[in-house]
């Protein structure tokens, strides 16, 4: 039977962790959460509570939490439980032993404080500029890309439909508050390309493999010298990659080189960066009915070398940040995403400083 736990014994947990490695630990290290309070108090605009009421938690350690969560794919119950048992959370977000922890439903009122017009974008850019101070311009020039964000899958009638598509709520369920609720009018249905071998029953191959899915766009653009997200936006799956293209280009990054792949090829576009003195490395397009020329296929190729590096982001971000949506609604959509491109460019940050730190 174990005893007491001791004074030191927290402590001790503590340098064990330490020793470990704990990348909580080297992220607070990293990244200053403290220039992120003026911005979230002007988000939440939290009424005097000089006439009393419980105490809000602090917005710094609530925006920790947040950050935790899209670290660890954690939904709000997930996330309380994990604080409660986790000493390396608990540290992260300076809790002790005997402080209370907040709980789901605070964790999700938080959040949808930030859901205001603009709080977001003000949190993102606020670490931008403190990139900048550290030394992490915009430089080498950009890479613009997007995808797929996946959300819940709606079964909705061919009616429904085309009344989402018309902006427009369907009869049958605004007389249903609950199903209303629940339903995201701003998430879309497109088809997702990829590529695959395979050969079909008559012999003929097959390469391409088309899959539909629904949800949102992550819209990215990403400096090429360090690889941070500089400028994102979200948008529904049904949107075309090259719509928000002009918005996301970068006018601060050192260098005018623009790569991006053959889906942001267009006349409206290639004037667009002539105009505003960009140099276009956007892959060439194959003629209709005729084979790219031989100059056009070797220029894709040396693109394609250093376009390729916005994929790492869109593989950290799903496939170890678990990015999902399981909000309804674009704005709700646009936090989600936007803490995990912010939590991105955190490890990016981490990640750099570790590489360039003495031995």
């Amino acid at each position: 039977m174990s005893g007491q736990p001791r004074f030191f014994d927290i402590d001790e947990r503590y340098a064990k962790l330490s020793e470990a490695g704990d990348p909580l630990e080297r992220l607070a290290q990293v990244v200053d959460f403290e220039i992120f309070r003026h911005q979230l108090k002007a988000a939440l605009n939290r009424s005097d509570r000089s006439k009393g009421g419980r105490p809000p938690y602090d917005p710094v350690q609530m925006f920790k939490v947040l950050v935790l969560q899209a670290l660890y794919n954690l939904s709000d119950d997930q996330a309380e439980y994990q604080i409660r048992d986790r000493l390396s959370f608990m540290r992260f977000l300076g809790l002790g032993l005997s402080d209370p922890a907040p709980d789901a439903k605070t964790i999700w009122l938080f959040r949808e404080l930030l859901v205001r017009p603009g709080a977001m974008e003000k949190l993102f850019g606020r670490f931008e500029d403190a990139l900048r101070d550290k030394g992490y311009f915009a430089m080498g020039g950009q890479i613009v890309d997007a995808t797929i964000v996946e959300a819940p899958r709606q079964h909705n009638s061919d009616g429904e439909k085309a009344d989402l598509k018309a902006g427009k709520i369907p009869a049958e369920w605004k007389d249903k508050p609950t199903k209303l609720a629940q339903k995201d009018r701003d998430a879309r249905w497109t088809l997702k390309r990829g590529r695959k071998a395979m050969v079909r029953p008559d012999g003929a191959k097959v390469e391409e493999l088309v899959i539909p899915s629904f949800g949102y766009k992550n819209h990215v653009e990403s400096d090429r010298r360090f690889g941070f997200i500089r400028r994102y936006i979200v948008t529904s799956a049904a949107a075309h990659d090259s719509r928000p293209f002009p918005d996301l280009l970068d006018k601060n990054n050192m260098a005018a080189a623009v790569w991006a792949d053959t889906a942001y090829r267009s006349a409206r576009n290639e004037r667009f960066m002539e105009r505003h003195g960009f140099v276009s490395k956007v892959h060439f397009r194959e003629p209709k009915g005729k084979p790219l020329p031989e100059h056009h296929c070797k220029a894709n190729a040396a693109r394609s070398k250093v376009r390729s590096a916005i994929e790492h982001i869109f593989a950290a971000e799903k496939h170890c940040f678990g990015l999902f949506v399981r909000t309804v609604g674009v704005a709700r959509a646009t936090i989600k995403i936007g803490m995990v491109n912010l939590v991105y460019n955190f490890s990016r940050l981490a990640w750099l400083e570790q590489k360039s730190a003495p031995a």
